[in-house]
């Protein structure tokens, strides 16, 4: 039976209302239409916080690439629920102007390739891939996607399934037909001053598509960059798909919007090609 994952973060991290989602996601991606960009990418980072704070973040990477009808989205668990390498069954994620289906054969690939657990409990209350869904929607209204939440892995792990991810993208017809998206943002609750000297640390990383090192990186200078084990494992199966470069395409903090410096958790939208 197909599981069907209702919204969990609706009316918080963004608008409950599909119409008022739908004003949200037009400021997040400004005026690209649907379809947007033409410019294929081999893989996405995108923040996941309130669409108030990160989603025009999100929507600077999103408006300089193609998004295909084919998505696997990787995230952290932040909740400590299910497994801790989980890739979503089947079914499908509701929004709520609709729904985006998992796709079947792409989750169980990917699941195979990389060795991923078949669980849906770790996605049930996690934030970090619905907050993505509404802004990949209005992109491509048909997408579908791989939901994968993961956690508590070293970098040997991370390395082996973007390994698998590489191996499963390319046997579906590679980068044109499918995006890689790791879902993250950088640092938590520091002054921002001292979260753009982190961040960038972790960013240089990123763009010299350094997985190794940013792993080593986030864990040595202790950067609360959440979603640092997804990013890991996307850029391993970027260069093993023949990414060469990498493009920072907005950088922001929690206190542009608050107007509060002091305590701020950090934003950053960047696109692999």
């Amino acid at each position: 039976m197909s599981t069907v994952r209702k919204t969990a973060v609706a009316g918080r991290f963004y608008p409950a209302d599909a119409g008022d989602l739908d004003a949200e996601i037009a400021r997040c991606l400004g005026s690209v239409p649907a379809g947007g960009a033409e410019v294929p990418a081999t893989a996405v980072v995108l923040p996941h916080a309130a669409l108030v704070y990160s989603g025009a973040v999100a929507g600077a990477a999103l408006q300089e690439c193609r998004v295909p009808e084919l998505a696997v989205i990787l995230c952290p668990n932040h909740t400590g629920l299910g497994a801790s390498r989980a890739c979503h069954p089947d079914g499908a994620f509701l929004l709520p102007d609709g729904s985006v289906l998992v796709d079947a054969e792409l989750s169980a690939r990917v699941a195979a390739e990389a060795g991923l657990t078949r669980d849906a409990e770790a996605h049930r209350r996690e934030h970090a891939i619905e907050v993505e869904l509404p802004l990949l929607k209005r992109k491509n209204p048909q997408i579908r996607i791989a939901a994968i939440c993961l956690s508590r892995l070293d970098y040997a792990e991370c390395e082996a399934i973007g390994e698998g991810l590489a191996r499963a993208v390319a046997s579906l017809g590679g980068s044109d037909r499918v995006l890689l998206v790791a879902s993250t943002d950088m640092s938590h609750y520091l002054s921002a001053e001292r979260a753009r000297v982190l961040d960038q640390l972790a960013l240089e990383r990123v763009l010299a598509l350094d997985a190794e090192g940013l792993y080593r990186t986030v864990r040595e200078q202790e950067i609360s960059m959440c979603g640092f084990i997804p990013t890991t494992a996307v850029l391993v199966a970027a260069r093993r798909l023949g990414a060469r470069a990498a493009k920072l395409c907005r950088y922001a903090h929690s206190g542009e919007v608050t107007g509060d410096s002091s305590s701020v958790v950090g934003y950053a939208g960047l696109v692999v090609r």
